[in-house]
């Protein structure tokens, strides 16, 4: 039986991706392989939207080069955004590569693949970065996993929102929407198979049926796929992300107020607090349309979490544009935030900027403004400790296999004792201790509640 091996870089949008690739394998008969060494097809699955993650994933490709040479018939393939930005340039460049697919190829991967290994006699990589008509509605197969807590789906695809700093519209194209009797179905599926919550994905997810579908009594496509899909009644929590600030419509706040499934968190990035730059970034908003969203949103649902994207040292920005991106985070009190160095990409409108900051300004702002952020989000999670929240466990944690994980509705990470009783359960726990990110605890649950549960200053100092 033929061994794969898949490794992805990037966004949640990726893993879905990956996952329906590896889906597509078993169903030809192939074996996932638990490491490339052993693989008789490896693939890489890339991400363009910095250049660190394109330099992982040559990296990557590169120390596979020796396990080629060694063994001519393993398959290597580049599927994915860098595949798609890069294909013609790779296949050049590093001829021992056999694939390459771009983002519009996933469900084809495997065929493709299948019959490379099959007929090794090859003359040159296989390369299509062609556009396919309603590829978007090809991403609908899901891993068989031991009984699953949270699965992903992908509702749409691409983007057209262009900011200039953003490579996705070149590497997703144009957003394309799926039906909404198609999303339904495949939700359905997933929570009589057991899955509890449903994260649904897209490039700008609350533009979902932006160009496909009409507005109905007042509420968006959007708004009105997650009602379709609260009628679920095995559906315990439904999420979604990434939305974009100017598509955050009212019908979406009543949403997320009156929608019992959707989780108490909102995952909006801003970017940055200078209108100057905002405008520069071709975001559609101001620093004060987007305070006044937040305020809504806290008005409305005024337990909510809210997490955010932030770009320092894009093109031109000066020392008081970033301190008004440092205020802004001041003011909002975001619970988390994911701070990024402002990378250049090939083909966007910013690249070709002047005034290009040095790679040590970027490195001195975004630490200041991780302190800033840490500081509070440690704050704000210690308010936690003591209390009793509910989570959802979703299996091992990622950093220790002899423990578990699960998220509140506030998407809290909190790591647990282990006991196979309770994976893919809802729990309550006592949040005994948090290192700001994470958070540390104890299912309250008869007889239970007395054992130890483990060593808290050993946790708390191996998590540092």
């Amino acid at each position: 039986m033929p061994l794969v091996f898949l490794k992805t870089f990037g966004c949640q949008m990726n893993v879905r991706d990956s996952e329906q690739v590896l889906q597509d394998f078993i169903e030809k008969g192939y074996t996932i392989a638990p490491s490339e060494k052993l693989s008789d097809i490896i693939l890489i699955n890339t991400c363009s939207v910095r250049a660190m993650a394109e330099d992982k994933a040559i990296d990557k490709m590169l120390s596979l080069k020796g396990l080629k040479d060694k063994n001519p018939s393993v398959v290597l393939g580049i599927i994915g955004c860098m595949a798609q930005n890069r294909g013609e340039e790779i296949a050049k460049k590093y001829p021992f590569i056999d694939l390459i697919l771009g983002t519009q190829k996933f469900h084809k991967v495997a065929e493709i693949a299948d019959q490379i290994y099959r007929n090794p006699r090859r003359q040159q990589c296989y390369v299509d970065l062609s556009e396919e008509a309603n590829s978007q509605n090809a991403i609908t197969k899901h891993l068989a996993k031991k009984r699953q807590a949270v699965a992903y789906v992908s509702i749409m695809q691409g983007c057209s929102m262009h900011c200039a700093f953003c490579i996705v519209p070149s590497t997703r194209g144009e957003e394309r929407s799926r039906p909404i009797s198609e999303i339904f179905e495949e939700a359905q599926n997933l929570t009589a198979n057991g899955v509890k919550e449903i994260v649904l994905l897209g490039q700008i997810v609350n533009r979902y049926g932006a160009k496909e579908f009409s507005w109905k009594n007042g509420k968006s496509p959007f708004v009105q796929l997650l009602e379709q899909l609260s009628t679920l009644k095995t559906l315990e929590r439904l999420r979604f992300t990434s939305p974009h600030p100017i598509g955050f419509k009212e019908d979406l706040i009543q949403a997320l107020k009156e929608i019992p499934q959707l989780c108490e968190h909102v995952h909006i990035p801003v970017q940055s607090g200078s209108d100057r730059i905002l405008k520069a970034m071709r975001r559609g908003y101001t620093r004060s349309k987007f305070l006044q969203l937040i305020e809504k949103l806290r008005k409305e649902i005024p337990d909510i979490a809210l997490s955010t994207d932030v770009i320092v040292g894009y093109p031109g920005e000066k020392e008081e544009d970033f301190l008004q991106t440092c205020s802004l985070l001041e003011e909002v009190q975001f619970d988390n935030a994911f701070i990024f160095r402002y990378s250049p990409r090939e083909g966007t409108t910013a690249a070709n900027l002047n005034e290009q900051l040095s790679e040590d300004v970027k490195f001195e702002r975004n630490y200041r403004l991780l302190e800033i952020q840490n500081a509070i989000t440690l704050k704000k999670s210690q308010r936690l400790v003591g209390q009793t929240v509910e989570i959802l466990v979703e299996g091992e944690s990622k950093k220790k296999a002899e423990r578990f994980q699960g998220r509140t509705r506030t998407n809290h990470l909190v790591i647990i004792p282990k006991n196979e009783r309770w994976r893919g359960e809802l729990l309550p726990v006592k949040i005994l201790q948090t290192t700001g990110h994470t958070f540390y605890g104890i299912p309250i649950l008869s007889g239970f509640e007395d054992q130890p549960a483990f060593d808290q200053k050993e946790e708390i100092s191996s998590a540092r």
